[in-house]
């Protein structure tokens, strides 16, 4: 039999009773809502703190346990292709394989390629004088065949080209031979028992300087060489002149 609590009337069943349809539910849901606090406590040691909450809140064990167990996400593969977020641009070249960084590598500043001989050098490519010579006779015959043109100019630049570098060339053998025998002769110097005394720069480049005038002198070259430093240095000294007044 349903009991009345003391302040007035209100009307309780037992937890089993409260919790066997939505309408009655309902209705003690809508009766608790005018009781005062002592009627809530009353209905609450009649009852039980379980069924008590649950009339109050509106919901059973009933409702609770017709939940759907909650799914774990699954786990994303790492095989998975790659999402690009539509918020952000995707842009137009996208590295799509990783590719190995090609590193050049310049053999001149290498430590891999050992230390630079010049000696051991011209030896080892000394076959490629022989071409350049032949590159060069090449050249000319070509040059005679176009007298004129812009092919006969590019052929003359050309021309030209190849014979400073030979030149730089032969200067750079000779400057290589005067620094060893110089080293020959403080070595022998050493070995005499004498201090090997080395030259200065300001030395050496006055012994080149020597070396190429006797080699002017035997080509008979010196005059011609001679007349155009003197234009030159007069050309220089022209420019330093304060000009002159009309």
């Amino acid at each position: 039999m349903p009991r009345a609590s003391s302040g007035g009337g209100a009307v309780t069943g037992s937890p089993s009773g409260a919790q066997d349809g939505g309408e009655d539910d309902g209705s003690l849901q809508n009766d608790t809502s005018h009781m005062s606090f002592e009627e809530l406590l009353e209905l609450q040691s009649q009852v039980g703190t379980k069924a008590y909450k649950q009339l109050v809140t509106g919901s059973s064990t009933k409702k609770q346990s017709s939940r759907p167990p909650v799914q774990k996400a699954p786990v994303a593969d790492k095989h998975r292709p790659l999402e690009m977020s539509a918020k952000v641009r995707v842009p137009f070249l996208r590295q799509v394989v990783p590719i190995s960084k090609k590193v050049a590598r310049d053999p001149r500043f290498d430590d891999l390629s050992g230390e630079y001989n010049p000696e051991v050098f011209d030896k080892t490519y000394q076959f490629l004088d022989d071409i350049r010579a032949r590159e060069k006779e090449l050249v000319k015959k070509q040059l005679k065949k176009r007298r004129s043109g812009e092919e006969h100019e590019k052929l003359q630049h050309l021309l030209q080209r190849m014979e400073q570098q030979e030149m730089a060339q032969k200067e750079r053998k000779r400057q290589q031979e005067l620094r060893l025998a110089l080293k020959q002769e403080r070595r022998a110097q050493a070995q005499q028992g004498h201090r090997p005394y080395f030259l200065k720069k300001s030395e050496q480049r006055q012994l080149v300087l020597a070396e190429k005038f006797k080699e002017l002198k035997r080509s008979k070259k010196l005059e011609s060489f001679l007349s155009r430093k003197r234009r030159r240095n007069a050309g220089k000294d022209r420019r330093h002149l304060p000009l002159s007044k009309e």
